[in-house]
């Protein structure tokens, strides 16, 4: 029910999201333009424009954030087209804000010294470059810092040095101001709306938001998932913008030449119509002092004055030895050569001369050499005879052709760059919430998976049905057909799981059975086999007490001693009547038969270890049975070894048989005290008995004593379970 409750007030959430999401847009947008628009009512060189795209970054993440930083600097581009431009600036700061928001940064002063510094050089410092790369800085305007401006002056910062450094700490005052505002605005903000305007689309995803981190840094081997969506989409874009810029930068090239040839045709037609024809002769012969040239030169300065893209006009008489000025006009960098002088051609010229020499017209020449990058119009000039007797020569400037085509590019880089990274936040966004989130919950719910128990299987199963993924495509698909197979061999496994604990509990009440026949046949009762496995228990349990030993006597080693210890004497099933139920002392031949009881229960349990896939406790079984009457001193036997040789099992199971004997009827004895039994295990310390075991087992006697005083009709042991992995 609870479960239940949950997934319903989870959609009722998501059902709300969009809005919110929307709103929250809205409501940055609304903030920045009116930033914008009290910067330019109050002529502050702060524009208190970046509190909206800051504050969605904060409360909603960085879709939020890039939406509002984008679309604010599109909207007022609609009133002045460089906002648009800066847009980018908007998103780079949107993108490092959400980053630092979701990593705490702005919980800390300095988190949020760092967060002002990096606004600034993101708005200031590549803001203010891309402004250079757009527009260039005016060497004759100044800045608004008038220290700055003092250092421009007298030449320790150099003009673009200033402008950036102004702009830098311009923005920094602009940022700090920002993000005051901003924290105060998201301190104020509710709580409770916060996590509606988090961005996310997992609608029935029952996760928190450690396990949300832990699915999105999913073990990636190679390249993640995530980075290749991302560097696809982002290589496409790319691929496309610079396709795209390419054609675009081309055309507007293209067009922008065609426009100059125009404009140096209509010049140079204009000048030619100014020119005599008929007294160009006399013009180079005579100069200045010839009838009308000064007029028609006046003329011509007046033609070159039309627009400021024309860098020289002049008039030549082209002839086979070179160019005869005609008209030169002076500019402010470069004096006219006089009339009459003779002027070499050009390089870029020669494979014309015989269309000039005729006086045909050429097409327009762009060259460029000593005078600079030039687009050269010819334009003939006529006399009353329709000869042509000159040319009117217009050179107009490219240098600002590049100008305007950097400024083009830049303009260019500017959009294309701000629309990719929102087109790779929403790719981003629909690939994490809608593939690789799922997946990597998948993985991780499966990754958590626990087989120890059915406890632990149910709640695996839980936690895999809780992810109740609906991305509505395949990746649903397979959650259903992954959530299904896990139901399905849960369920296997739960039966397997029931059949193996039967057939434990048949082999362990077999090998108990087996075990009591052998006992029986020396006319002990079954009583000794269940004592001597408590007494192996209780041991184990004290040993694993001890920091030093937690290691080795782990829950399954103690489990193996246990279950092995019925085992201890199952040689003596190869051991005649007559030996093993003798009344009497048994003679030194009879006693080496007796003493074969070791090594043919070794040899037994070795041939059944060869019979089965898994030795399981029958390893510890070996040792107990070969090594159990082997003495802490090396006088056992049957190989005499002494010490740590002898296995830990099988030192353990020596105290727990000698003691059960020494308290127990024989057909040889009459039973020891408890106190008297006690006091011979004493004795048999670091001589027959491990020291360490004996001092546990003599710090254990109350506990010993209700184990000997036990009916021990029951099962042999419980067999313990292994701890709960949820509550480790």
């Amino acid at each position: 029910m609870k479960l239940k409750q949950e997934l319903e007030k989870m959609e009722k959430e998501w059902s709300r999201k969009p809005l919110a999401i929307l709103l929250l847009s809205l409501f940055g947008i609304l903030l920045d333009v009116a930033g914008k628009h009290v910067a330019v009512m109050t002529g502050t060189v702060l524009y208190i424009d970046s509190i909206g795209y800051l504050f969605a970054a904060i409360v909603g993440g960085y879709l939020p954030g890039i939406l509002v930083g984008y679309f604010s600097n599109l909207l007022t581009g609609f009133a002045d087209i460089t906002n648009a431009y800066y847009g980018i600036i908007s998103v780079l700061i949107a993108v490092v804000a959400s980053y630092m928001a979701d990593r705490g940064y702005f919980k800390k002063i300095w988190g949020v010294l760092l967060g002002i510094f990096l606004f600034a050089v993101i708005g200031g410092g590549v803001g203010g470059f891309l402004t250079y790369m757009l527009y260039g800085f005016d060497p004759s305007a100044e800045v608004p810092l008038g220290f700055i401006q003092s250092m421009m002056n007298d030449g320790r910062l150099s003009c673009f040095a200033g402008n950036m450094l102004s702009s830098f700490l311009i923005d920094l005052a602009d940022k700090a101001i920002t993000m005051v505002i901003c924290l105060i605005l998201v301190s104020v903000f509710p709580a409770s709306w916060k996590a509606r305007f988090k961005l996310h689309n997992l609608k029935n995803l029952v996760m928190t938001e450690a396990e949300e981190r832990e699915a999105k840094k999913a073990y990636s081997r190679k390249m993640s998932l995530r980075a290749k969506v991302v560097f696809l989409v982002g290589t496409i874009m790319v691929c496309i913008a610079v396709v795209a810029g390419v054609i675009c930068f081309m055309l507007y090239d293209r067009s922008t030449i065609d426009e100059h040839k125009v404009l140096g045709h209509g010049v140079a037609t204009l000048a030619a119509g100014v020119i005599d024809g008929d007294s160009v002769d006399r013009f180079i012969e005579e100069g200045e002092n010839a009838p009308g040239y000064q007029h028609q030169e006046e003329l011509l300065y007046r033609v070159r004055e039309s627009s400021p893209d024309i860098q020289y006009i002049y008039v030549y008489q082209i002839r086979p030895d070179g160019c005869h000025v005609v008209f030169d006009l002076d500019t402010d960098e470069l004096e006219g050569s006089n009339p009459g002088d003779v002027i070499e051609f050009e390089d870029a010229f020669y494979d014309l001369l015989p269309t000039l020499l005729n006086g045909g017209e050429i097409e327009p020449i762009i060259s460029d050499d000593s005078y600079g990058w030039l687009l050269t119009v010819y334009e003939p000039v006529k006399d009353s005879s329709g000869n042509t007797v000159c040319y009117a020569c217009v050179d107009i400037s490219m240098d600002q052709v590049r100008i305007n085509e950097r400024s083009f590019i830049t303009k260019e880089f500017a959009l294309f760059m701000g629309f990719i990274i929102l087109v790779l936040a929403f790719t981003l966004w629909i690939s994490e919430y809608k593939l690789l989130v799922p997946i990597n919950a998948m993985a991780l719910a499966a990754d958590r998976f626990a087989y120890d128990n059915e406890e632990d299987l149910e709640r695996g199963v839980d936690r895999m049905k809780r992810l109740d993924i609906d991305t509505g495509d395949e990746i649903e698909h397979l959650y259903h057909a992954f959530t299904k197979t896990i139901d399905e061999t849960v369920g296997y496994i739960s039966e397997v799981n029931k059949k193996n604990e039967m057939i434990n509990n048949m082999q362990n009440n077999l090998i108990l059975v087996l075990a009591d026949m052998v006992e029986s046949r020396d006319e002990s009762t079954g009583d000794h086999i269940k004592k001597t496995a408590a007494y192996v228990e209780l041991i184990c349990r004290k040993m694993q007490a001890k920091e030093e030993h937690k290691a080795q006597f782990t829950e399954e080693y103690i489990e193996n001693c246990v279950h092995s210890a019925p085992l201890h004497d199952v040689g003596k099933i190869k051991i005649s009547d007559t030996v093993l139920n003798k009344p009497g002392k048994l003679t030194d031949e009879e006693f080496e038969i007796m003493k074969t009881h070791t090594t043919a229960g070794e040899e037994i349990i070795e041939h059944v270890i060869e019979t089965v896939t898994e030795s399981g406790y029958l390893t510890e079984a070996k040792n107990m049975a070969a090594c159990h009457h082997e003495k802490w001193n090396g006088k056992g036997y049957p190989k005499g070894k002494k010490g740590t040789e002898i296995p830990m099992s099988a030192r353990i199971m020596a105290v727990a048989d000698v003691f059960d004997a020494l308290i127990s009827r024989r057909c040889y004895k009459e039973p020891f005290s408890f106190e008297k039994a006690m006091e011979i295990i004493k004795e048999g310390s670091g001589e027959h008995f491990d020291p360490e075991l004996v001092e546990i087992f003599l710090a254990s006697q109350d506990e010993v004593r209700a184990i000997a005083e036990a009916n021990m009709s029951g099962p042999l042991i419980e067999r313990k379970k292994k701890p709960d992995a949820s509550n480790e």
